[in-house]
């Protein structure tokens, strides 16, 4: 079959994919398995062992290793203390609760908490505390979306790992050299929280309803923590220092022995390591932890991953990068990525289905057109999360499940898509074309 021919058919189906996912509310996975099988073997004439030999192992793996460990906090009340123990100290001030709570995602993200933890339990408390504070909710709604977002980039949190799992897999099968994905992952999360600080001080301060922000809002001081929630806190905060020590010091020093354990400490490794431990301090029952793991999400990326490294396979990733590399001027690609990824993450995952479309054009596409691959890969991943609050993503949805009654739901929903989307997608993509300058 012609390349052009079959490089349109994967780029259809993978389309196709994503609409049948949103459609049907099945797992995108399973249908990018089912394209993946019946392109790649019946039509590209693969072996059906080396079609399964793309399912990507070390992403998965890492996921499943961090969730069972982080998911110890969740099923003890770790998480929950910390949230609760943030949001009291800022009692005293309450013109910057937007700011709060985007500290307390962003924290309870970085702690390890998966995106879809930190909103099914904050979103609650902040419409709570947005109807006793007299704060405006779509506010209250983009603050906490934008922390989970933010935190959840640093490299050893939820979606950190899944980005440097996928910039890895964006390099295989290429002669370029790789991206340092842990420096780009923390590249990554620093610009999230400031392009995040700045569309909450846009919402915080141009909104009429903000104005009387903070009038009469009553913080509960929480418990202390329990021993058992001692100990998790003390495991999180040791394991955060195992994996970030000795990267974070051959970044600056150069030495052999440091440069050899930082080589080593594979994250997902060292979190199984540390739920092991979790396990024989009792800190939370083997089965709940295990059923908490998002198996759904690791579905969705694995099955992406099988398609997309077929269209890798038949040329059409390559193709892609030329396209945009010829037809669009080299100072707006970045810009481009930035709205395909949000247009694209407004229906979809961004870690299950956006990344693994984008990333794998970025390496060559970046050689090509002389462009630094960290800036766009930050400006895809940006660019995706910018749309995350749509009420059709998961982000938007999360919070408005959480809403009191239908008519609330209903205002809320159209304040989401209306100015919620357009305003953060907006402000996201000229701040990724000025960071795309600096980068």
């Amino acid at each position: 079959m012609d390349a052009t021919l079959l490089s349109i058919i994967l780029i259809v189906s993978i389309a196709l994919a994503v609409f049948l996912g949103y459609k049907t509310k099945i797992n995108t996975g399973f249908f990018c398995i089912v394209f993946a099988f019946i392109i790649g073997c019946f039509v590209m004439g693969l072996k059906p062992k080396a079609l399964i030999g793309y399912w990507p192992v070390s992403t998965m793996f890492v996921i499943l290793a961090v969730s069972l460990f982080y998911n110890v906090a969740a099923a003890n009340g770790t998480l929950e203390k910390i949230s609760r123990s943030l949001l009291y100290k800022c009692r005293r001030f309450p013109g910057i609760l937007p700011y709060a709570l985007f500290f307390v995602a962003v924290i309870l993200s970085i702690m390890g908490a998966a995106y879809f933890t930190v909103l099914a339990f904050l979103a609650p408390i902040t419409l709570m505390i947005c109807e006793e504070s007299k704060m405006d909710k779509l506010t209250g709604a983009v603050a906490i979306n934008c922390g989970a977002l933010a935190g959840g980039n640093f490299p050893t949190a939820s979606l950190g790992v899944v980005f440097r799992g996928l910039m890895d897999t964006a390099y295989e099968g290429t002669e370029m050299t790789a991206v340092d994905t842990f420096s780009s992952s923390l590249i990554m999360c620093g610009l999230a929280i400031l392009s995040s600080l700045i569309i909450i001080t846009v919402f915080r301060f141009a909104v009429k309803a903000n104005r009387n922000i903070g009038k009469g809002v009553a913080f509960e001081k929480p418990e202390k923590y329990n021993p058992i929630q001692k100990k998790t806190l003390t495991l999180i905060l040791i394991m955060m220092a195992v994996v970030l020590i000795f990267p974070l010091l051959n970044l600056f020093i150069e030495n052999e022995f440091i440069a050899l354990v930082a080589g080593k400490l594979d994250v997902g490794l060292v979190a199984i390591v540390f739920a092991v431990i979790a396990l024989l301090m009792k800190l939370a029952p083997q089965k709940e932890i295990i059923a908490k793991v998002p198996w759904n999400t690791i579905l969705m990326i694995a099955g992406a991953g099988m398609l997309i490294a077929v269209a890798v396979e038949a040329g059409t990733i390559q193709m892609l990068s030329s396209w945009i590399g010829e037809n669009v001027a080299v100072w707006l690609i970045p810009l481009a990525f930035s709205v395909i990824a949000a247009i694209m993450s407004f229906f979809s995952s961004t870690t299950g289905v956006v990344c693994p479309a984008l990333f794998p054009l970025i390496p060559a596409l970046a050689a090509a057109a002389g462009l630094n691959p960290v800036a766009l890969f930050t400006c895809t991943v940006l660019g995706a999360q910018s749309s995350a609050i749509s009420p059709f993503s998961s982000g938007g949805s999360l919070v408005l499940g959480s809403c009191g009654n239908e008519e609330e739901r209903g205002k809320l929903f159209n304040r989401l898509l209306f100015v919620g989307v357009p305003v953060s997608v907006g402000i996201c993509a000229i701040y990724n074309l000025v960071v795309s300058l600096i980068l």
